[in-house]
């Protein structure tokens, strides 16, 4: 069970990560979560470059040792980068001690300041011992591109019907999510782009 939408009483709960990024010059953050992935991270890195857009991909270890190449070309291209951990761990079943030293293996590789849970489960303890050394970045809509019973229609009126200004919005670029990505995300920018939002890399 997940939600487009994230609800305020959840952001509430946990005002030590990052949800949204509040502005008034209508900026959106496009990030993508699981590569890079040969067959989809490139594509996607097409598309961006086609309307000459940013984005800040979140990134699993093991990809970016198997995929070098493309870890390299999504920083060339000018997007920003965050750690996903080594092994795209699950927090909530995973020790705090193992969790946090997962983290720092991926680090080893990237050196960023930003960082995403895998699932957006990750307990308190967790989050305690990252704060001081990561944003924790969540998000405020999530398209669902991973969710291969949903058509993936739904994941463009995920989208475009839960952005506002200051969202941050989650797409996956993996194989299981490509489908419903490579139909939603051409039409989401395309659309977002009609009504005046302007995309940023967070930082």
């Amino acid at each position: 069970m997940y939600l487009a939408k994230t609800p305020l009483a959840l952001k509430r709960t946990y005002p030590n990560l990052i949800w949204d990024i509040p502005n008034e010059s209508n900026a959106i953050y496009l990030t993508f979560d699981d590569g890079p992935t040969p067959e989809v991270t490139e594509w996607t890195l097409n598309l961006l470059k086609q309307h000459q857009i940013k984005a800040t991909f979140f990134v699993v270890g093991a990809n970016v040792k198997k995929y070098p190449n493309i870890y390299q070309k999504i920083i060339e291209e000018g997007h920003a980068i965050g750690n996903h951990t080594q092994h795209h761990l699950n927090g909530w079943k995973t020790k705090t001690t193992d969790y946090i030293n997962d983290v720092a293996l991926c680090q080893e590789q990237l050196k960023t300041n930003l960082f995403r849970p895998p699932y957006g489960k990750i307990k308190r303890a967790q989050i305690k011992q990252l704060k001081n050394y990561y944003k924790i970045m969540m998000w405020d809509v999530l398209s669902g591109d991973f969710d291969t019973s949903i058509v993936p229609e739904k994941c463009f009126t995920n989208v475009v019907e839960n952005t506002k200004s200051g969202s941050i919005i989650v797409f996956h670029d993996s194989i299981k999510a490509a489908s419903n990505l490579k139909y939603a995300l051409p039409k989401a920018i395309e659309y977002l782009k009609s009504k005046g939002f302007v995309f940023k890399v967070l930082g």
